[in-house]
């Protein structure tokens, strides 16, 4: 299939680099003109703005917004709905607020043009593991983009169905319909503020084991923990990681910048009276962590650069 990508940073180029591999055809653009050089290299199509991508295009034309959520997306969208046709489809694969989503589907929608909001879990290594995604938005739209969501998802992999299911559905290979717009980011905006706490709780957790009288060493513990233990996950391996390269992290300041998803599952927690009492301390941690250094806070920077490739923030002075 052919789709149109705006916005080539560290996700947006890896999702066109596995989309290159699955053999789609990617038209890009990004105000980096060496970050469309770089993949036209590779055998994308380079653009000179949005109105020359969608050009580049053919109809029913589809374009993957990848930007900062807020204005930078919103501007994006805006003129891509003057430059499409009815039958296009518009897709924010970043962390937009749900309810931006909505008003954006229903704007769209009076012209013809179909939006999908597309949480995007993967980070700098999405492009050789997959990206996980959770879809919201026409299922029409969906169903004919599924060739492109196939492509970027993990796939089965070595995982086990999980009993009672046939592992044969599209959300046991990693991408899933949802349900109307505005669902997909929400599914993802909770995942992130799960995020937070699972983050917060490894960080607390190797604080108290360093703190100990014992003198254990972190990176052998973070280890055997891997192997067969309850807590054993992706985020502990790039913690065994991260304390194996240097077990005083000192390369790490622990000031942690929250993106925005933690302050909106909180928000959504006391919107609907859902108690969320780790996922709001997580978030709380995350402002205490500008304004005092702790371990902890270097350990959360540590495994954030790890799945991520996220840089710290400067502190607040």
């Amino acid at each position: 299939m052919q789709l149109g990508m705006i916005g080539l940073g560290r996700m947006g180029s890896g999702l066109v680099r596995r989309l290159m591999r699955g053999r789609h055809d990617c038209v890009v653009y990004d105000r980096n003109a060496e970050a469309i050089a770089a993949l036209a290299k590779d055998g994308a199509v380079a653009s000179t703005g949005l109105a020359d991508l969608a050009a580049k295009l053919d109809a029913p034309r589809a374009v993957w917004v990848m930007l900062p959520a807020g204005e930078v997306t919103q501007a994006a969208v805006v003129e891509l709905g003057e430059l499409l046709a009815p039958g296009d489809i518009v897709i924010d694969g970043g962390n937009s607020f749900y309810k931006d989503d909505i008003d954006r589907a229903a704007k769209l929608a009076e012209r013809g043009i179909r939006y999908l909001d597309v949480g995007t879990s993967g980070g700098v290594w999405g492009l050789e593991r997959g990206f996980c995604m959770m879809i919201g938005g026409p299922k029409d739209a969906f169903t004919h983009l599924d060739p492109i969501f196939a492509t970027l998802a993990p796939g089965k992999g070595s995982i086990a169905p999980t009993p009672g299911r046939s592992g044969e559905d599209s959300a046991a290979r990693g991408y899933l319909h949802c349900g109307p717009s505005g669902s997909g980011h929400f599914v993802k905006m909770i995942h992130n503020g799960i995020e937070y706490g699972l983050l917060q709780a490894y960080a607390e957790g190797f604080d108290i084991l360093r703190h100990a009288n014992f003198a254990l060493d972190l990176a052998d513990v973070a280890e055997v923990w891997r192997r067969g233990s309850v807590i054993q996950s992706w985020l502990l391996d790039l913690t065994a990681a991260a304390l194996a390269e240097d077990g005083e992290l000192a390369n790490y300041s622990g000031v942690v910048a929250d993106s925005g998803e933690g302050r909106w599952t909180v928000m959504a927690a006391i919107e609907h009276a859902v108690p969320a009492e780790v996922l709001s301390a997580s978030l709380y941690a995350r402002f205490r962590s500008r304004m005092k250094e702790s371990f902890a806070d270097k350990l959360l920077s540590a495994m954030r650069h790890g799945f991520g490739g996220h840089a710290e923030p400067k502190a607040d002075s």
